[in-house]
């Protein structure tokens, strides 16, 4: 009998998949297939495949470290597939002997599945939970990985390009609603540092790639075994990521902070016209960051290009100041978490535009191979955090008004996302018209607004989490 009532309970708290119990609810020996081979596999293996979701409580299972922890390792394994992708994009262009024209096409197939689909994936993030969507969109995110390079011919490349977007978005959304929730719960800044592991697995997966192409490896066993690897950890680190922080939960004390949040009384829900507020406030978050990914996508794609045919820098000067400049990324998130907790997200943003004009204006100005990686690497400080303190200013104002983080992010990214598209396509055309440090410095002027703008779009909702 105990042993009954043990499957019984993990039974009642496994992830449940609405679609899939719509199946198993109907008549037909598929629906009773169904529903014998889940049973069986929450009674055998509870440990690893049954993640409890019990909507009745918001108390964490795990303490703030493992959930922080967790969730680190799910942004590394974010970048880390990211960065395989853009390693095999000339084996794209190879493969099907694409040329420029349909090779952005492919690329832009990735954003656009992401900003087609966001809103309602987040909707569903909302629903379903930062953990369980974690992992559910992680192991999305893994098989479309997989197959990027399997696929028959060109359109069908295309229509696979976009699923993987769609998958990354909402595994993004989900991931970063995690780090929200784990913000509100415990009171500490810990998004920047969150983003940094995304960049450690960008840099990470692109040294893999390199070294995999260097030893003339099979493109699809690279990243067939990437997206296997990134599976198992995300599978794993998803045990650890705790429930969603619900409108009008207490924050935990720090020192207790391995203990259940307090409930405190629930908001009300929101109607339309304070829906509408909080959209148009989320909205000027996704501004900001737009502008912010609009001089963040020029740097990644225009620094080689600026280095090689403006400074005439040779060898492995040219990659130098991309290096620079992803490390400047890195850097600055992992040391942004502390100056935010003291200055607040708005200061941060101010001073951090102001350092990123700064490097660019070395860069342009004083054109010698050395000083523009510099230059380079203080653009990345300065953009570093400008995307963390968005992400936690939306669950910050999403946790006040009684709305999903996960909706929030969404409404907030999508705008933002765009910037990368935009950013290297705008740089691209004033170079062509103009030239490319006249392109590079018009891309400057977006940093400008932040400054301006950040301290009052912010008011309220800076994530000043460690004094409260």
């Amino acid at each position: 009998m105990p042993r009954r009532a043990d499957a019984q309970r993990c039974h009642t708290e496994c992830v449940r998949i609405p679609d899939l119990d719509g199946l198993a609810s109907r008549r037909g020996f598929a629906g009773l297939l169904f529903q014998r081979q889940r049973s069986f596999l929450c009674r055998v293996t509870p440990a690893s495949l049954a993640i409890p979701m019990t909507p009745e409580t918001t108390k964490p299972r795990t303490g703030f470290w493992p959930a922080r922890a967790a969730t680190m390792a799910l942004l590394f394994c974010s970048g880390f597939l990211y960065a395989t992708w853009g390693v095999h994009v000339p084996t794209v262009k190879a493969m099907f002997d694409l040329n420029d024209a349909s090779l952005s096409v492919a690329m832009f197939a990735v954003a656009g599945g992401a900003i087609v689909t966001m809103p309602r994936t987040a909707r569903w993030v909302g629903r379903a939970g930062s953990r369980r969507a974690s992992l559910q969109s992680g192991m999305a995110l893994a098989l479309t990985s997989a197959f990027i390079l399997s696929m028959p011919n060109y359109w069908g490349l295309v229509g696979w390009l976009a699923l993987y977007g769609a998958a990354n978005a909402t595994y993004d959304v989900a991931v970063n609603a995690q780090a929200a929730t784990l913000e509100a719960r415990y009171r500490q800044p810990i998004m920047a540092s969150l983003h940094g592991c995304f960049s450690l697995g960008g840099m990470a997966g692109a040294l893999v790639g390199s070294v995999w192409l260097a030893h003339h490896g099979s493109p699809q066993w690279h990243v067939g075994l990437a997206a296997l690897a990134c599976a198992v950890v995300i599978v794993a680190g998803a045990r650890f990521m705790q429930p969603d922080v619900k409108p009008g939960e207490a924050p935990v004390a720090r020192e207790g902070a391995d203990t259940a949040a307090v409930p405190a009384h629930p908001l009300p829900a929101l109607n339309d016209a304070e829906r509408r507020k909080l959209h148009r406030k989320l909205t000027s978050f996704g501004v900001l960051a737009f502008l912010g990914l609009v001089v963040e996508g020029a740097m990644y794609d225009w620094t080689a290009v600026y280095m090689r045919e403006v400074v005439a820098a040779q060898g492995a000067w040219v990659g130098a100041g991309y290096a620079a400049f992803s490390l400047g990324m890195a850097g600055g998130r992992f040391g942004g978490d502390p100056v935010r907790a003291r200055t607040g997200g708005a200061r941060l943003l101010r001073m951090s535009s102001l350092l990123c004009v700064g490097g660019v204006l070395l860069a342009l100005l004083w054109r010698v191979p050395a000083a523009a990686v510099v230059g380079f690497a203080l653009a990345g400080l300065g953009l570093s955090n400008v995307m963390p303190v968005m992400f936690a200013a939306s669950g910050e104002v999403a946790r006040g008004a009684g709305m999903a983080s996960a909706e929030a992010i969404a409404v907030m990214a999508r705008l933002a996302y765009l910037g990368l598209l935009v950013g290297p396509v705008l740089i691209g055309a004033i170079a062509h018209g103009i030239s490319l440090p006249v392109a590079l410095g018009a891309g400057m002027l977006c940093i400008v607004p932040i400054a301006l703008l950040a301290p009052k779009m912010l008011a309220g909702a800076d994530g000043r989490a460690a004094r409260h």
